[in-house]
C-alpha cells in the first residue's frame, strides 16, 4: 500500500511543478548589466604578494588605457589591498611612468629609471599592468601584447617583453633570421 501511495505522490508532484509540457520558446535577451557602475571600465593592476605578482581590478572611466593603468599602479595598493598583504616593489616617491598603446597588441612604456636599477618584481608589475590595460587595439590577450620598454637616458631600440601567465615579464623571442 505504501508503494502505490508514494508513486501517486511523486507523480502528483511532477505534474504540479509548474513546468508545462511544451517545446522550448524564446525568452528574450540574456541578462545584462550587474556589476557595471555608470560607464566604468576596469583596469588590472599588478601588485606583489608573497608568491609573486598578483592582479587586482580597479574601476576606471570609459576611455581608460595603458596610462590610466600605470597611474593606478604608481598610486600603490589601497588600504584594503595592503590589508590583504599586497605591496609594491616600485621605488618610493613621485615618479612618472608614461605608457601608450602604439599599435595592435603593442604598448610603449617609458621609464624614469634604468631597468637594472629596479627589482625584477617591479619590472613585472609595470609590464604586466601595461599588457593588461584596456584600450590596446587588436583585441589580444595580455600574454600576447608586446610591451616595448624605453629606459631613461638609454638610446636605441627598446627592450621588447611580454607578460606571461604567471605575471612575469619575459623577453620577446627574436624572429628567426632569414637565410
Amino acid at each position: 500500500m505504501a508503494r502505490p501511495v508514494a508513486l501517486l505522490l511523486v507523480s502528483w508532484a511532477l505534474t504540479c511543478c509548474g513546468v508545462p509540457d511544451t517545446r522550448p520558446e524564446a525568452a528574450g535577451a540574456p541578462a545584462g548589466g550587474g556589476r557595471a557602475v555608470g560607464a566604468a571600465r576596469w583596469v588590472r593592476v599588478y601588485f606583489v604578494a608573497p608568491n609573486g605578482t598578483w592582479p587586482v581590478s580597479r574601476a576606471a572611466s570609459a576611455g581608460a588605457g595603458p596610462q590610466t593603468a600605470l597611474d593606478e599602479l604608481l598610486a600603490g595598493p589601497t588600504r584594503n589591498e595592503r590589508d590583504r598583504g599586497l605591496v609594491t616593489a616600485l621605488p618610493a616617491g613621485r615618479h612618472k611612468v608614461r605608457a601608450a598603446a602604439t599599435g595592435p597588441g603593442t604598448v610603449a612604456l617609458y621609464l624614469p629609471w634604468l631597468v637594472a636599477e629596479l627589482d625584477g618584481v617591479a619590472v613585472n608589475q609595470m609590464v604586466c599592468t601595461a599588457a593588461a590595460a584596456p584600450g590596446i587595439p587588436g583585441g589580444r590577450r595580455p600574454a600576447d601584447v608586446v610591451v616595448r620598454v624605453y629606459e631613461s637616458g638609454v638610446p636605441g631600440e627598446p627592450w621588447s617583453v611580454r607578460c606571461d601567465e604567471t605575471g612575469t615579464a619575459i623577453p620577446v623571442a627574436a624572429p628567426p633570421a632569414a637565410r
